[in-house]
């Protein structure tokens, strides 16, 4: 719980920052980039974990990383992060600045499962339906998981819309062991 809100506190001076200076858009993508990397690479992950090595030294081995690939501010952000020894929680800090920045700009990420690939029509169909159901703009992340049979599980934060066939097949059952299924 407590390094929710040190992640939270982090992430909002982010946002403050990059509204301040008017580079939301660059720095999203940064840390988008820097998540990725960490998320991607086991050694990142290792180097920022690792109590034995010096701040220094995660800071040089860094910079080398993202020279030339992320802005200054964006650079001078993490390594403050460094020194303040928060490394360790760098992922969450990041996560918390994208939530921000969605919640700020109206945006609300839905994780979508799939037994399927999706059509593009049904794609469009389905992000169109959702918009207007949350009334946000959405961004579609789309999964294939041949588990749910058929039909979709959109995940909105800690929400669930379970439009699944192997969800409806659930249902049914718990109605058949209850006794509440009449057949004619």
């Amino acid at each position: 719980m407590a390094e929710t809100k040190v992640s939270y506190r982090y992430a909002a001076s982010l946002i403050d920052l990059a509204l301040e200076k008017n580079t939301l858009d660059e720095l999203s993508k940064d840390m988008e980039l820097v998540l990725s990397a960490i998320l991607s690479s086991k050694d990142l992950g290792n180097l920022l974990l690792s109590p034995v090595i010096k701040n220094e030294t995660k800071k040089s081995i860094l910079s080398e990383i993202f020279k030339n690939k992320i802005s200054e501010d964006s650079l001078n952000f993490i390594n403050f992060i460094v020194e303040k020894n928060r490394e360790y929680i760098l992922d969450s800090i990041i996560e918390k600045f994208l939530e921000i920045r969605d919640e700020k700009l109206g945006v609300v990420r839905v994780e979508v499962k799939t037994s399927v690939d999706f059509t593009d029509e049904q794609k469009v169909k389905l992000k169109e339906k959702l918009e207007n159901i949350l009334n946000k703009k959405a961004f579609l992340n789309f999964i294939t998981d041949k588990t749910i049979i058929g039909g979709f599980v959109a995940k909105v934060g800690d929400t669930v819309y379970d439009a699944s066939i192997k969800h409806q097949l659930e249902l049914l059952r718990k109605e058949f062991l209850q006794g509440s299924v009449q057949l004619n």
